[in-house]
């Protein structure tokens, strides 16, 4: 069976992870990720540590880092030095994409900017990652996972009325970015396998960030107002969460019609509620809806959650838990559908890691959390694909120059 990237491969010169996640994608599809690494220190996700958590893995690296490399060859380059840029031509008249989210001043300064590059490969997919996109005052500015949740206006897009900016945790929008950059390289390829044609592409955490929000941006571009924040008191009833008995709690979303409105109300034991004529119609019950709620909120107080559960599936409605995570990588449907997998680790064994998302009938995905070490791949590389010969490598380590 095919891998869908096979015979693809990817020269990458990346830190952290919005632009090595996106190359990680492309791994599991079954290219052929060389990654660029500076000698003796090599990308700094290698020592990423959190407090409250030990993210160190057996060969001393970080969880972010397998997460971020996964599938890939490392090898270790002097870029500054001429001979070292050389050689990473070498690999670029090779390869069919080059990857790098380093600040733009810094690719063009080092002459690996697109104009150049592609002067040595025309076919090339030249594919840059930035903070917050290429043009404009902060083009050249770094950024984070947590500049693209604040800028976009994500932060403001959860939690209630009078709250602070809530944060997500641990990379949302840098892996949404990864994705994002996946598929920019993906539609470039596509394009040259139709037409031809080499190409630049380039997409921001803020761009991907923004698109994540596309319809609370359509509320002020269209209406001119800011987004409402999420209430639950006042919020729409049939659109809102609950605490049930055991303190786990439910998120519902029924259609607006008449028939989920009377088998709610049979569900949660008020069928009073169905010709109530504070609730009898769609426009009542917004009007009166933190009367509603508050109901609601009592009914749902007198069973667990996995009991609400149960009645609703047998009327069909719309419902579902509210997982913590370590709930949703123990959840059923997500391991039937292989959304989390097995994995063996040479030094940790047996492993659960997330799954690829996407399923194909004739194609095979991989699944793995491998990450090179610092330049393991680095004479193989140079041999096999740059042509270099073993006297010719022993002196590229001599001058430091890999």
């Amino acid at each position: 069976m095919h891998k869908p990237f096979e015979g693809i491969r990817v020269l990458e010169w990346g830190i952290f992870h919005a632009g090595p996640g996106g190359t990680a994608i492309l791994c599991d599809m079954g290219a052929e990720v060389i990654k660029i690494e500076q000698p003796g220190i090599g990308d700094p996700i290698r020592l990423v540590q959190y407090k409250d958590i030990g993210f160190k893995l057996p060969d001393n690296t970080s969880l972010f880092y397998a997460g971020s490399n996964r599938g890939k060859k490392s090898i270790t380059l002097n870029l500054e030095h001429p001979q070292g840029k050389q050689i990473a031509y070498n690999l670029v008249k090779k390869s069919d994409v080059f990857l790098t989210n380093l600040r733009r001043s810094t690719v063009k300064k080092m002459l690996m900017d697109y104009q150049t590059l592609s002067q040595i490969n025309p076919r090339l997919i030249y594919a840059s990652v930035t903070g917050f996109g290429s043009r404009g005052p902060d083009a050249d500015r770094g950024g984070f996972d947590y500049q693209g949740q604040g800028r976009s206006g994500m932060m403001y897009s959860f939690g209630g009325p009078g709250m602070p900016p809530l944060l997500g945790q641990f990379g949302i929008v840098d892996q949404a970015t990864a994705i994002m950059a996946s598929y920019q390289i993906v539609i470039a390829l596509y394009m040259r396998e139709r037409f031809g044609i080499g190409q630049e592409v380039d997409v921001s955490l803020l761009s991907t960030a923004s698109y994540l929000l596309y319809f609370n941006y359509l509320v002020p571009l269209i209406t001119g107002r800011e987004i409402p924040r999420h209430e639950q008191a006042s919020a729409s009833a049939l659109r809102n969460y609950y605490r049930c008995q055991d303190d786990k709690w439910i998120v519902q979303t029924q259609p607006p019609g008449v028939e989920s409105w009377k088998e709610v109300c049979q569900v949660l034991g008020h069928p009073e509620l169905v010709d109530d004529p504070r609730f009898n119609s769609g426009p009542k019950r917004f009007e009166n809806s933190r009367e509603l709620v508050a109901i609601f909120n009592k009914a749902f107080a007198t069973k667990p959650r996995d009991e609400w559960l149960r009645l609703h599936a047998e009327k069909n409605l719309v419902i579902c838990a509210v997982n913590t995570i370590t709930e949703a990588i123990n959840d059923p449907q997500m391991m039937e559908n292989d959304y989390i997998v097995g994995f063996e680790h040479p030094n940790m064994g047996h492993m659960r890691i997330p799954g690829f998302p996407i399923h194909f009938s004739q194609a095979e995905i991989n699944n793995t959390v491998l990450a090179p070490e610092l330049g393991t791949h680095t004479e193989s590389v140079l041999k096999e694909i740059g042509g270099y010969s073993d006297k010719e490598i022993a002196r590229f380590r001599e001058k430091n120059i890999i």
